[in-house]
């Protein structure tokens, strides 16, 4: 089987993922492209990689076969750009960017050169997430109606550095709309529809060290369905769990428990279909073959452009009416 030539751009902490979880597919033969020449000499050692590069007009002329890119999101959409214009592939992180500029200019230059091109939005190939949304889509429990999502993790405990990376200005993708629950929100897209409106309301609490926001509290319209997404960065376990009310039952998905559940009487227990817990990685192999694939026309992306760009623009209409605090004031 010949390999594709896959060039990661930056290798900071999700990067790295990127190139170790590829290089496991046994399907690329990988190159990096790093600035950073202390950072691109540990990753070229730790992994034994032949070719790296300090720039990306450099790497490119390359001529990779498919390029993933990590770098802080106001680049993505740039970046992703100049590659799809070279008629190469790309896999771009999420969110797509941290503003609408240059979306549709992106768009239309991988459509122009037909290539495969998507988002990371790497949820969408969890095992558990595939057969919750396998059981919706199935109507089994009929239409979906309200969808209510909890989940939170201690940040510092998980993303030690966090204070010197991106994630410490809303420029560069940081906050927890922008790095955090866009994750769980594109997920509920996924499973019920798009975001037609929002209200939200979000504030820094706990986390040391940054100004941004690691706690938020988003409602929505889905089409029919109400949608509640509530997230933090502060508290100590680490739970994620959906709750999506059908008209024949409700189902519930518990990823901290590697399952998801069914009821349809208020009478019953909880009916549970257990599903292999994996480590993180694995999930990343997962997308990196299904990208592969893809790019072999033997399957399609997970998450499309269209619906990276579907979320960016929840994540700035979130960020926009929570920073405006349009409230209702009840008077006392």
């Amino acid at each position: 089987m010949n390999k594709h030539r896959v060039l990661i751009i930056g290798v900071g902490s999700i990067g790295e993922r990127h190139l170790r979880c590829f290089g496991l597919t046994d399907r690329a033969d990988l190159s990096l492209c790093e600035i950073n020449p202390e950072l691109r000499n540990t990753i070229v050692r730790r992994y034994d990689i032949k070719t790296s590069f300090e720039s990306v007009d450099e790497a490119l002329l390359s001529e990779p076969d498919v390029a993933v890119v990590c770098v802080p999101a106001h680049l993505h959409v740039p970046i992703a750009t100049n590659i799809a214009a070279r008629g190469i592939h790309v896999l771009c992180e999420k969110p797509m960017g941290v503003s609408l500029d240059g979306v549709d200019e992106l768009i239309e230059t991988v459509n122009q050169h037909g290539i495969t091109a998507a988002v990371a939005y790497v949820m969408r190939c969890y095992a558990l997430y595939v057969a919750f949304k396998a059981v919706i889509d199935s109507g089994r429990f009929g239409k979906p109606v309200n969808l209510i999502h909890v989940s939170g993790q201690n940040f510092p405990f998980y993303r030690p550095a966090y204070r010197a990376t991106y994630y410490a200005d809303h420029g560069t993708g940081g906050g927890a709309i922008q790095d955090s629950i866009t994750h769980y929100i594109n997920l509920g897209e996924w499973f019920v529809g798009p975001v037609d409106k929002l209200a939200a309301d979000a504030a820094h609490l706990m986390v040391k060290g940054v100004d941004v926001e690691d706690t938020v509290h988003v409602m929505t319209r889905q089409g029919d369905v109400l949608g509640c997404y509530s997230h933090n960065q502060h508290q100590m376990p680490n739970e994620s769990t959906y709750t999506v009310m059908c008209e024949g039952g409700t189902l519930r998905a518990e990823f901290h428990n590697s399952r998801w559940m069914w009821q349809t009487r208020p009478d019953e227990p909880w009916h549970v279909e257990e599903i292999e817990s994996l480590e993180r990685d694995d999930h990343f192999v997962a997308q990196a073959h299904m990208f592969l694939d893809a790019v072999e026309d033997k399957g399609a992306v997970r998450c499309t452009l269209a619906e990276g760009c579907q979320t960016l623009r929840v994540n700035l209409a979130a960020l926009n009416t929570a920073q405006q605090h349009t409230w209702q004031i009840i008077e006392h």
